[in-house]
């Protein structure tokens, strides 16, 4: 049981996580911070929070868990607003989409107090945003990724970890530099490659008539172009190096297309698309074999 829940943004991620420790009765009060007063008070008036925070030196005092779910690129603004009035006790952690950059911030910002920052980071979204888009059942049976450092009480750790297995999570652990490499291939270069496309086609002079046209298939593909540009700038950015080094392979990969497609290669393009078909096929089998209740679910 968390008495206190500190979280700063009250949109989606942070919302959803409030709404869910609510659900669980894992938390006693929940305390919203963020830049916007009407999406504050929006959250009030959903129940998603109880106060809405001002001045840290009240909002902190006696808070639990401090859950950061801004865009990264404030992350460093808020851990240094944060530090002063940050006690013994208190354990913040995150909701970044990177960590390697997360964690050179919060090094920066908390100074001797890094011990109380546990990054992490759920695996879990949907292409709505603000405090209306929060729903309970967000994070069940998804996994969360613990980057905790070596500074990390065990204690700490675990405080964590139940929060967000109360909200029905997975957990997992990775290095920060292992997720960043991992998250730029499978999370951070579709968002870019479904941006890339949307923003193709509306800047085509006959755009009304393609998007007249697109179906299912293209809906389904470009689902995450719906996500937050802010939020997704910030993620791109801040994890650059791997993110271009994936890009540069999926670039060598589209030309290796094109020259097959340019020679009429049916044969090659077949085994890349068959190649391509067994490998989802595999990890879609892979997903619905590792499915569990959430009361089976167990620490990666």
């Amino acid at each position: 049981m968390l008495n206190k829940v500190v979280i700063f943004g009250v949109g989606l991620i942070g919302g959803s996580f409030a709404r869910s420790l609510k659900k669980a009765g894992a938390v006693g009060s929940v305390v919203g911070m963020g830049r916007s007063a009407a999406s504050l008070q929006r959250a009030r008036e959903l129940g998603i929070i109880d106060v809405i925070g001002g001045d840290m030196s009240e909002a902190l005092p006696g808070a639990d868990l401090v859950l950061l779910a801004a865009p990264v690129a404030q992350t460093e603004a808020i851990l240094a607003a944060i530090a002063p009035h940050l006690r013994p006790g208190t354990v913040v952690t995150d909701a970044g989409s990177t960590k390697s950059d997360v964690v050179a911030s919060a090094r920066r910002a908390l100074g001797g107090k890094i011990a109380q920052f546990v990054p992490g980071h759920p695996i879990a979204g949907r292409e709505t945003n603000g405090p209306e888009a929060a729903i309970d059942d967000l994070y069940v049976g998804k996994k969360v990724v613990l980057t905790a450092l070596d500074e990390n009480a065990a204690d700490d750790i675990e405080r964590v970890a139940a929060a967000w297995r109360a909200c029905d999570a997975v957990i997992h652990r990775l290095t920060p530099q292992e997720h960043d490499k991992v998250f730029a291939a499978v999370s951070h270069l579709p968002h870019l490659l479904a941006y890339a496309l949307v923003d193709d086609i509306a800047n085509k002079p006959h755009a009304d008539l393609l998007f007249q046209y697109a179906a299912s298939g293209f809906r389904d593909f470009t689902r995450i172009a719906g996500s937050s540009p802010e939020m997704w700038r910030d993620i791109s950015l801040a994890n650059q190096s791997a993110l271009l080094t994936e890009l540069d392979a999926y670039l060598a990969q589209l030309t290796g297309l094109r020259a097959r497609l340019a020679a009429g290669d049916g044969a090659g393009l077949e085994r890349v698309y068959s190649n391509a078909q067994h490998a989802r096929h595999q990890w879609i089998t892979a997903i619905e074999a590792a499915e569990a209740p959430p009361s089976q679910a167990k620490e990666v």
